[in-house]
């Protein structure tokens, strides 16, 4: 005979099972892949501010429309787990405004994502050239794509997709299953940052840090404000500050590491 279980035990148990399984496809997933990309860089001669992390490159090179192809294909296969997630909580009987990633406000989502992007990214690219300085992380190369036509606009949807993927697997997915699940909200903040911080690791300490203090942030913002619009709203002007404004000043200034 079947093992029997009360009901709230089954909901708790297939609700870890979706969120392990959730993970497993995307961030988390890429947490481990971090991890070991950055004991190869360790164990690899030299320093890590000797050694590249690129996030943007080619994937056919000298074949353009090819290369656009590959481009559109990895952004739209990313945002399938988003898809997932959305899928979820609609069987669940919300959908993705109860994270409050909806087109309800959009202004405001964009106003106080843009106060957070200016804030967080000025203080970000101190602390990041401060911990390469150091020895402590790689050189970050936000994209090495070819002088085409579509460069800026696939580093934009490069960006978007980033940050949607992000904040709302990350902070509003993540921080409601852990909440349904019984964590405190201190566990599920760690637990939020710190998985941040991981798929951050290839870029070095410096990257996995950074990204786990941004990541608090944003979870402190997230319970203010109850939505991740505001979020993936800068997020994505970051990325795209940081993808668009390395493509143009590369090489044209000194302060900015290259490889």
């Amino acid at each position: 005979m079947a093992d029997s279980y009360p009901q709230e035990a089954v909901s708790r148990r297939i609700l870890r099972s979706e969120t392990v399984l959730v993970l497993a496809l995307s961030l988390g997933a890429s947490g481990v892949s971090a991890l070991i990309s950055f004991v190869g860089s360790l164990t690899k001669p030299g320093g890590l501010k000797e050694q590249a992390a690129t996030l943007n490159s080619s994937y056919a090179p000298g074949r353009p429309w090819l290369d656009l192809a590959w481009q559109l294909f990895g952004i739209a296969t990313a945002l399938v787990p988003v898809a997932l997630v959305a899928h979820l909580l609609i069987r669940e009987g919300t959908g993705l405004r109860a994270i409050g990633f909806d087109r309800t406000r959009p202004g405001p989502d964009l106003g106080r994502g843009a106060l957070v992007a200016a804030g967080i990214g000025s203080a970000g690219l101190a602390f990041y050239l401060v911990v390469r300085a150091v020895g402590f992380n790689l050189t970050v190369v936000p994209e090495s794509l070819p002088d085409v036509w579509w460069k800026f606009p696939v580093l934009i949807l490069s960006a978007i997709q980033n940050s949607v993927v992000e904040e709302v697997i990350v902070v509003g997915y993540l921080l409601r299953r852990l909440g349904q699940l019984g964590w405190t909200p201190m566990a599920a903040l760690v637990a939020s940052s710190v998985l941040r911080g991981s798929y951050h690791l290839y870029q070095g300490i410096g990257g996995f840090i950074g990204n786990m203090v941004m990541g608090v942030v944003f979870v402190l913002l997230y319970r203010r404000w109850q939505r991740v619009g505001p979020l993936v709203a800068a997020h994505a002007l970051l990325d795209i500050g940081a993808f668009v404004g390395y493509a143009l000043l590369a090489g044209k200034v000194g302060w900015l590491p290259t490889p």
